[in-house]
């Protein structure tokens, strides 16, 4: 046999071998339920969105099956036309709405549901939530999301859910540090829509053939996800790595008035805490209250009712004291609830009915010495995870059903 021939055979051994290795391990992968898919794709409007019935496992921060219904939401299957019996309540949020950590059943906007269902919140009508949260939305997206697609459902009530640690941030260009997402800006004293992003080269990449054509090869191949999520995992033990050794060689802020030079050391979610002392974070939060206000108008303007509900974040609510005592000092504030009661001052002063969470939230895990952020051996850090759902859930149920939205 010549050697070229002895060359083409062992190269067609080795593929052979390689492919059906690839094969055996796509097949066990499959048999052991091993799903990890991409739950987003490209939007023209909101940048991105839920990809409509796609499913499989998240376990990225908590563990739950996820799936996504056939209108791309993270919810049961709704009807567009609404039962003349019932009353629907659309929440509009981001990663905390859509609640990828655990089943959908623990959800906030679900306790709250069969909560107020239990209490017969309107008498003689049914209760139906419906949840249009996704991960990762500024204000500028559900403002998108309320006008694209939640009328579409005719709901009685919206209910916005404000994640006050990166909503402000995430409607200001230079804070969210992407050009993939719709913003809102102020021109002439009006609010005016900037999706720029469409016409960027990396968004029509995401919108080409080939890449829609790798999607679906990835969401569809179990070794790949795997891959993937090998590497997504060795970038986090590298960044919490970097993490920890920042924290460790770093000392408390030499002063509160140069925010721009604390955004490095503290983190661009912690300085939400701070009044605003530069251009860009006041224009951060005039974007975000105008973005409120338009929303309350839109809502208002369709003879719906409208509530404002802002959250938790983990710093505000660890149940001991001096921990949140330590935190404070090392962001040199006295007050942990300054975006809450800002949000909240503009919400009485304009009329908007409001919750506020956090401070009520902080006191329930003070008292039960529970933590209602975070999963494992990462609590207190992150989202919600079951206890801070159903206490959320508890408490706006309770507040709705007290009339909060005829104050």
């Amino acid at each position: 046999m010549s050697k070229g021939k002895q060359f083409r055979t062992k190269l067609a051994l080795i593929l052979f071998g390689l492919l059906m290795g690839v094969t055996i391990a796509e097949l066990g992968l499959r048999v052991v339920g091993y799903s990890y898919p991409a739950f987003y794709m490209p939007d023209d409007t909101r940048g991105y969105a839920l990809v409509p019935g796609m499913e499989g496992w998240y376990r990225k921060e908590g563990e739950a099956y996820v799936r996504i219904n056939s209108a791309g939401m993270r919810d049961r299957e709704h009807t567009k036309a609404k039962a003349t019996d019932t009353i629907r309540i659309a929440v509009i949020g981001d990663s905390y709405a859509e609640a990828f950590q655990l089943p959908v059943e623990q959800s906030f906007w679900s306790v709250m549901q069969e909560r107020l269902r239990q209490s017969g919140f309107v008498p003689g009508k049914q209760i139906e939530v419906l949840n249009f949260g996704v991960s990762g939305y500024g204000t500028a997206a559900e403002l998108l999301t309320l006008r694209e697609r939640v009328w579409d459902y005719a709901p009685d009530i919206v209910l916005l859910a404000v994640t006050t640690n990166n909503d402000v941030a995430d409607n200001s260009r230079e804070l969210k540090k992407t050009d993939e997402a719709p913003y809102f800006v102020y021109r002439g004293g009006k609010l005016v829509l900037d999706d720029s992003f469409r016409t960027s080269s990396a968004f029509r990449l995401r919108q080409s053939r080939l890449s829609r054509l790798g999607r679906w090869i990835k969401d569809h191949s179990r070794c790949l996800q795997a891959v993937n999520e090998g590497h997504r995992g060795f970038k986090t033990l590298l960044e919490s790595w970097k993490s920890r050794r920042k924290t460790s060689s770093a000392g408390p802020p030499s002063t509160q008035s140069d925010v721009s030079a604390q955004s490095e050391e503290l983190g661009i979610d912690n300085l939400v805490y701070l009044e605003p002392t530069n251009r860009v974070w006041n224009d951060a939060w005039l974007v975000t209250e105008g973005l409120i206000l338009a929303m309350r108008d839109e809502v208002n303007a369709r003879g719906a009712k409208f509530v404002v509900v802002t959250l938790s974040n983990g710093p505000q609510i660890i149940p001991d004291p001096n921990a949140r005592q330590a935190f404070m000092r090392r962001l040199g504030v006295d007050d942990l609830f300054y975006p809450d009661n800002r949000i909240r001052s503009l919400c009485l002063r304009e009329h908007v009915p409001v919750i506020t969470l956090a401070p009520e939230l902080q006191a329930y895990a003070e008292k039960s010495g529970s933590f209602l952020h975070g999963f494992g051996s990462d609590l207190g850090n992150g989202h919600w995870n079951s206890v801070g759902h159903r206490a959320a859930g508890e408490l706006i149920a309770q507040q709705l059903k007290d009339g909060v939205l005829d104050k």
